[in-house]
Order: C-alpha cells, then sequence, then structure tokens
C-alpha cells in the first residue's frame, strides 16, 4: 500500500501536481481548506503545509502521522505551541529558498520609508508638485541580526546599493557581503550604529524579546528597525512607544505577536510604520522554489533514509518512522547529499 501525503495549502493541486508524476510511490492527497484537510487527513503518514497555518486539530485528526514537511523556514509554532504533536513526528523545512523574496521586501521597506513614498503618493493624490531631497542608501548601515542564507541574499543586495552591511551571530562566522560579523553581545553598540536594524534571525526562547528596549533605545533617532523574522523576537510595545515619540524614524513591520494583526492594533495608523500581513516569505513562483527539496526529501524518505534528508529540524523517531524501501525509485535517491 502506497504510504498517503496529505498536502494542505492553498496550492496544495499544484503542489501535487509537480510531486505526484515524479514520485508514483506515494499517494498524494490535496486540501485547500481546513474542513477538506480534516476529512481526508486520517490515513496520511505524512504532512505537508505552511507550519504556522496548521491548526491543532489537524495534528490531533492524524493519529499516523510521522513526518511533517514545512513549506516555510520557520517551525517554531510546531516545536513550541503545539502540545499535541508528538516529540517522535520528524520535522523538515524549506530553509534556504526564501531568501531573493525576503530581501527584496527589506530592501522596499529600506527605499519606501527612506524616500517617504506614503508622502509622495498624497502629493499625487493631492496633483501637488513638491520637490524634495531624497535621502539615499549610499553609504548607509544596515545591521542584520542573525546570518543565515536569507541575510546572505539580503547583504549582496545592500552592497549594490553602496551599503555597510554588518552581521550580529550567535555563533563566529564568515558570511557573503558583509563587513563583518559580531556576536550577540555586541548587538546594543551595533544598533547604535545602523541606519536600518533588521531583524532575520529564528524564533527559540533566547530571541524572545531580543529587541527589547535596551537595543531600541540605543537606535539613532533617524533610524529604521525591520521585522522580518518572527513577531515576537521584537518588544513591540517599546517599538511603539519609541515611534510615538519619535525616538525612531521608522519601521518595517511583517511579522507580529498576534498574527493576523488585530484591526485596532496602533500599527495599523503609525504614519512612520509599513505593515505587510507576514508576506515576506512568499513568491509567485513559490512552489517552483519549494519542489525540488521536496522531490529529494521524499525520495530519501522512500529509501527509508531520513539521514539523507534537507533541512531537518527535528529527527524524531529515526528510521523505524519510515516505511521500508519497495522500490528502485526511491531506493538509490538522494545518495552523495548531506542532511542539513
Amino acid at each position: 500500500m502506497k504510504p498517503q501525503v496529505l498536502v494542505f495549502d492553498d496550492e496544495a493541486t499544484r503542489y501535487v501536481e509537480g510531486l505526484a508524476p515524479l514520485l508514483p510511490d506515494i499517494d498524494f492527497i490535496a486540501a485547500t481548506t481546513e474542513a477538506e484537510a480534516l476529512a481526508r487527513c486520517d490515513a496520511a503518514s505524512v504532512l505537508v503545509a505552511l507550519a504556522p497555518f496548521i491548526p491543532p486539530r489537524l495534528i490531533e485528526s492524524m493519529p499516523r502521522l510521522r513526518w511533517i514537511q514545512a513549506l516555510t523556514t520557520g517551525t517554531d509554532n510546531l516545536l513550541f505551541d503545539m502540545p499535541a504533536l508528538r516529540t517522535e513526528v520528524l520535522i523538515t523545512s524549506l530553509r534556504g529558498i526564501h531568501g531573493p523574496q525576503v530581501a527584496e521586501l527589506a530592501i522596499l521597506y529600506m527605499l519606501a520609508l527612506s524616500r517617504d513614498l506614503r508622502g509622495l503618493f498624497a502629493l499625487q493624490a493631492e496633483a501637488k508638485w513638491l520637490r524634495r531631497p531624497q535621502r539615499l542608501l549610499l553609504g548607509r548601515r544596515a545591521v542584520l541580526v542573525g546570518v543565515g542564507t536569507i541575510a546572505e541574499n539580503l547583504a549582496l543586495r545592500c552592497k549594490s546599493f553602496g551599503m555597510e552591511v554588518v552581521g550580529i551571530s550567535s555563533r563566529p562566522r564568515e558570511a557573503a557581503g558583509f563587513d563583518q560579523v559580531l556576536p550577540r553581545s555586541a548587538l546594543i553598540d551595533a544598533a547604535a550604529t545602523a541606519d536600518f536594524l533588521i531583524v532575520l534571525l529564528p524564533y527559540a526562547a533566547d530571541t524572545h524579546n531580543l529587541i527589547d528596549a535596551r537595543v531600541i533605545d540605543a537606535m539613532k533617532p533617524d533610524a529604521v528597525l525591520i521585522n522580518l523574522a518572527r513577531g515576537r523576537i521584537v518588544d513591540e510595545d517599546a517599538l511603539l512607544a519609541a515611534l510615538r515619540e519619535k525616538r525612531l524614524f521608522g519601521a518595517g513591520l511583517d511579522v507580529f505577536a498576534t498574527e493576523p494583526l488585530p484591526a485596532d492594533h496602533p500599527f495599523w495608523n503609525c504614519a512612520n510604520v509599513i505593515v505587510t500581513p507576514h508576506i515576506g516569505g512568499m513568491s509567485d513562483i513559490y512552489a517552483e522554489q519549494a519542489i525540488p527539496i521536496l522531490i529529494e526529501n521524499f525520495k530519501a524518505y522512500l529509501a527509508s533514509r531520513p539521514d539523507l534528508m534537507k533541512n531537518v529540524v527535528r529527527a524524531g523517531g529515526g528510521d523505524d518512522l519510515f516505511r521500508p524501501a519497495q522500490t528502485d525509485h526511491g531506493a538509490g535517491a538522494g545518495r552523495g547529499t548531506t542532511a542539513r
């Protein structure tokens, strides 16, 4: 009997159409709504979905679940906010594909806030011809909190604008596009020199409110804070106070402690804040970006080789969670790669 894989996503059909012809030993099930997923999940041993949008009751309704392939880089909700998820369930992510889209959104924030795009739109709406100097990115310093694949993508784009790029990392490392990489202990000092402080690191116990009042208060009054990671990494009350009191020039926020951001939240009405609805990782070619990693991981799954899977976040119960390989189609797949 073929293993059943539930793909739960708005574009589930697109994923299934891309995967099924290449993986005939797997029975893929597409579900685009929660109700459809709940109705068809009982026999599935694998769930493919955007981690933040997996409802707890779906996990509770999957007694045979062995593996979650997240369609996101972040899986913190699965690790910290999903008590029904058994610890023996393997979790893998799509780390590595989001660099271009997240980097472009960061650049959009920097340009829009620096050049007061909202003000320019207002002038256009009033048919008012008012020329004024434009603030450049050239020569500005971007401090990237978190030095991973996304940060490297952004660093290279910042350099193309003639910016200085400084990284803050929890461990010593070299990374392309950075002028220097500093330890996390240097965060406050680095924030004090930043024109743009850009948050890109994963959420964990040691990053909760990492960008707190001390960090925000250290920033220059003409600096911008950008959060493209997780809302709970930034102390939103401290940020809001700094923005209201004009101790900070502006903010670009794609993620929030509570999502969706409540309609009455003050961030919506801050003139110096750009709010976007957690779209940083999205793209019009997302499935095409994701499918190569999915294929590699499913081949490792068929081969009973979890050690060959990419982007393992939690190893789960190990080899016993995988059905034995039954065909040559899966047995040799993925050899020569390393799990990340």
